[in-house]
């Protein structure tokens, strides 16, 4: 299983006696959705906390918020930097609205609370921020880099020696890198990030990152290492999306600002520049695409440390800076997260050893090994074992066009340097999408199964739901559509983690839900808005992979896939009840749904590529991406409204109208209640994205449970259909058919991969496709959200957004015995459970602090409702914060 991150309250000071005279108190405090920030730039930060109150129908009545540098100043209740003052209100997010804040500082904030008896907390939790560099004139660090350019196949070393001769009092690192980068101070790696810094348009936008490195810097001596690779920025692999011709592609290079403050309150600043040495490294080729060769011979011990000889080493180079933009990467980082060992090994012979994980993971392994010096050692990574017991890569490499055979896809080199003791390779700059690893040399090599270790990377995004039931095989899908959606998540959300690494829009807009009702991954969706910003053209046209080195623009950007700039940000409002990403958003959203308009001014569009990868059957583009159109239409119409933009508001209503009738005018038949031909797809479609007039709701919907009853309960449906299907007939009464459809455990269905050992989603229904079927893709994840909303009925409220007020709408499905859906949102724990004892049906509700839900109560045939032992006569029913049964009998 992979790790479920348990939330706790990061703060540095409570008052003593709080949790003695008090029943509530703020916690969970963050700013911009992080706990205790490092290096943020953001000039008005978000400061978000949670009602830690136990008693049934707690809620904040108030709040103040107050900012200092002076962590002693707020506990003695001053601020001398901001305060809110008093606010009544039951807002649990607060923007910061003070003076502009100075650079590289620490700020302190404390938030104090007032229950629902008006009572205040005597002292509130505290917790701090602290600012990066804010604008790009602070750095005073040059662009450096080696003098090779981008053909260079090895990865260069960068080093610095210093001497601090006074007591230090704090010490931060900035640096931003154009490739990647590993860090080392004084012999030891910096941080547990991987993979630093995250993809974006480099000639654009870069990020950099902050680290504390107040403990590694000694008084005396001191040496500062940066290892480069060449990411995304150095594309040198070769595949269909032409990665290598993009135009910011050129040898990595990074600046850095190492920032000493002293005792006496003095600052010394190391930058980079003139000065610093570099040398070629033991990394002699890397590709994130790929993999990585490491030489150990070429090692050399103690580079990173001081009083290491440097003399063959040679000077760097300037370099002009790869983007105007430098900003902090502010969000939730790439790290290892799980270690897995290997379930399994088999000897095939003495040169050749399979390894079997026992699941599919994005991520890379370890290899421990003896041998002799110069013993060259290949670690193939794929899915799915051949006939012969031999890796089959045949599922993953098809769009792969290498140059030559010196880059072997996902299969790392390692020369050994042929010492006594055993040797460990890992690779820095690599990620690839496996199982199994075939580990061969030319000679005669002993390994045992300990030789191999997996490790699962993502982008480390805290957990924020669970799904349990009395069916093993919707358990098995609830988690094989998490693992797909954590392999795809590496600072930006991708399609699968080996043959592309793409961020494909079409992939992302489905999969929003189950990833926002899983985990709590607004930093990466904002950061992802941030990328779509910088992508798009003056036009309004976005690429259909987002960050791109240009390829895209051309194909697959239709508004079934790039609807993304709208679909996305409204979800996080939903979920967050946050409207910045709206703001950041609209005028791309408008300026991208104008360019439709102005294509396709009838209100039918035929853009798009409509719904990929069908079972057998094949909805019109037009019809599929008409729907997308439409709701663009919509969700623009109600961003207008919520940012007060009243014209536009007026505006988008009339042209997702507009859209409606031309849609229903071409495809609805009234008399009958069908679309086109009443495939799946054409019918829940125009359910789910709201265009079926209401009154003929009920007929369109008993239509698609007819539909799918003479497809044997069986999906038919492509990658568009299935974002609809479950939530199209659990919505509109036919929940017992939608369940029957989810936990279907024979082809085509997602239960059929979980019989046939999936512990990943794929890419194809038919998993014996001849191509696009990649083992560990998320595009078929709509059932993981489905999961929580179609039996759980866990909702947000469009009205009261961020859980402020829960919808709760549960399906008691024919065979479920038990369900259970827990989801963290921004007010705390949300529980809706339920289960069948006999001909009694309990179901159970917690709602958390500061919070109420509307639960609409299912009515089962013959049997009355109690709550309290006190029957429920009408539905729904209102509920404050707290924990309630309620019994069917």
């Amino acid at each position: 299983m992979y790790r479920f991150t348990v939330i706790l309250l990061f703060s540095i000071i409570v008052h003593p006696a709080l949790a003695q005279e008090q029943h509530f108190r703020a916690a969970d405090l963050r700013t911009e959705y992080l706990h205790n920030p490092l290096g943020i730039d953001c000039p008005q930060p978000r400061f978000t906390w949670r009602l830690n109150d136990a008693r049934h129908g707690a809620r904040q009545t108030s709040y103040r918020v107050i900012v200092d540098t002076d962590s002693l100043a707020l506990v003695a209740d001053r601020a001398g930097i901001w305060s809110s003052g008093w606010v009544e209100s039951g807002d649990t997010r607060v923007i910061y609205t003070g003076p502009q804040l100075n650079p590289f500082t620490r700020y302190y904030w404390r938030v104090d609370v007032a229950d629902h008896d008006r009572t205040k907390t005597a002292k509130g939790a505290i917790a701090w921020f602290e600012t990066g560099m804010r604008t790009v004139s602070n750095w005073q660090g040059a662009w450096i880099s080696d003098e090779h350019n981008e053909h260079q196949k090895a990865a260069p070393y960068f080093r610095k020696e210093f001497r601090a001769s006074k007591k230090i009092r704090s010490a931060k690192v900035y640096i931003a890198a154009a490739g990647l980068f590993e860090l080392y101070m004084n012999g030891k790696k910096i941080g547990d990030h991987v993979l630093d810094p995250m993809y974006t348009r480099f000639d654009r936008r870069i990020l950099y990152i902050t680290h504390d490195v107040t403990r590694q810097v000694q008084n005396g001596d001191n040496a500062l290492g940066v290892l480069l690779g060449n990411g995304w920025y150095n594309h040198q692999s070769t595949a269909v999306w032409n990665f290598h011709t993009a135009p910011w592609r050129a040898r990595p290079a990074f600046c850095l600002d190492l920032r000493i403050t002293y005792d006496d309150g003095s600052i010394e600043t190391i930058t980079s520049g003139k000065g610093w040495k570099t040398s070629l490294s033991p990394v002699i080729f890397n590709s994130i695409y790929t993999a990585e060769h490491y030489d150990a011979r070429q090692e050399q011990p103690g580079w990173n440390a001081p009083g290491f000889n440097e003399n063959n080493w040679k000077d760097v180079i300037y370099r002009q800076a790869p983007a105007e933009q430098i900003v902090s990467q502010t969000m939730h980082p790439v790290r290892h997260v799980e270690e897995i060992p290997a379930r399994s090994f088999r000897k095939l012979n003495d040169t050749t050893y399979i390894f079997d994980l026992g699941r599919n993971i994005a991520g890379v392994t370890k290899l421990r090994i003896h041998g002799a010096a110069g013993t060259t050692v290949r670690l193939k990574h794929g899915e799915r074992l051949a006939a012969n017991g031999h890796v089959d890569q045949s599922n993953i490499d098809a769009h792969y066009r290498p140059v030559g055979t010196s880059d072997p896809f996902q299969t790392d080199i390692y020369t050994l340097r042929g010492t006594s003791a055993e040797e460990e390779f890992m690779p820095r700059f690599n990620y690839k999408g496996f199982q199994y690893i075939e580990v061969s040399s030319r000679v005669p090599i002993t390994l045992n199964q300990q030789s191999i270790t997996g490790y699962f990377m993502h982008s480390d995004v805290p957990v924020a739901g669970r799904i349990r039931s009395s069916n093993p095989v919707i358990d098995k899908i609830w988690y094989a559509t998490n693992n797909s959606y954590l392999s795809n998540l590496f600072g930006y959300p991708t399609d699968c983690p080996q043959r592309e690494k793409n961020g494909w829009t079409g992939d992302a807009q489905i999969a929003i839900e189950t990833g926002l009702y899983g985990f709590d991954g607004i930093t990466v969706y904002e950061k992802w808005m941030a990328d779509h910003r910088d992508e798009q053209q003056p036009n309004g046209v976005l690429p259909s992979i987002i960050p791109s080195n240009g390829w895209g623009y051309e194909w697959g950007n239709g508004p079934d896939w790039t609807s993304t700039i709208a679909i996305i940000p409204w979800n996080i409002y939903l979920f967050y009840g946050d409207t910045r990403i709206l703001a950041d958003c609209y005028d791309n959203m408008t300026r991208y749904i104008n360019h439709i308009s102005a294509l396709y001014p009838t209100g039918l569009t035929t853009w798009g590529l409509g719904d990929w990868v069908p079972v057998k059957s094949k909805s019109p583009v037009e019809l599929t991406s008409t729907c997308y159109y439409y709701a663009d239409a919509v969700i623009a119409a109600k961003v207008a409204h919520i940012l007060g933009h009243k014209e536009d508001h007026v505006k988008y209503i009339a042209l997702a109208a507009k859209i409606r009738d031309a849609f229903n005018t071409k495809y609805l038949h009234v008399k009958t209640g069908i679309y086109n031909t009443g495939l799946q797809t054409e019918l829940s479609a125009p359910l789910f994205w709201g265009l079926v007039p209401d009154s003929l709701r009920p007929m369109v919907a008993a239509n698609l449970a007819k539909r799918v009853e003479a497809d044997q309960f069986h999906l038919d449906v492509g990658l568009l259909g299935q974002k609809a299907i479950l939530s199209a007939l659990s919505e509109n009464g036919y929940a017992d058919i939608a369940y029957r459809v989810a936990a279907q455990e024979t082809y085509p269905s997602w239960g059929w991969w979980i019989r046939n050992g999936a512990t990943t989603l794929y890419e194809n229904w038919n998993i014996q496709a001849e191509h696009d079927i990649s083992l560990n893709h998320i595009m078929f994840g709509e059932i993981g959200a489905w999961l929580y909303k179609g039996i759980g009925g866990i909702k947000p409220d469009p009205e009261k957004p961020g859980f402020k007020n829960i919808i709760l709408q549960p399906n008691f499905v024919s065979g479920l015995n038990q369900f259970e859906a827990t989801h963290n949102g921004p007010q705390g724990t949300i529980v809706s459970s339920w289960k069948r004892d006999g001909k009694r049906i309990t179901y159970t509700v917690v709602v958390p602090a500061n919070a109420e839900a509307t639960v609409y109560l299912p009515e089962v045939s013959k049997r009355k409702v109690y709550m309290d032992k006190r029957e429920i006569t009408a539905s729904p029913q209102q509920l404050k914060a707290g924990t309630y049964t309620f019994l069917w009998k």
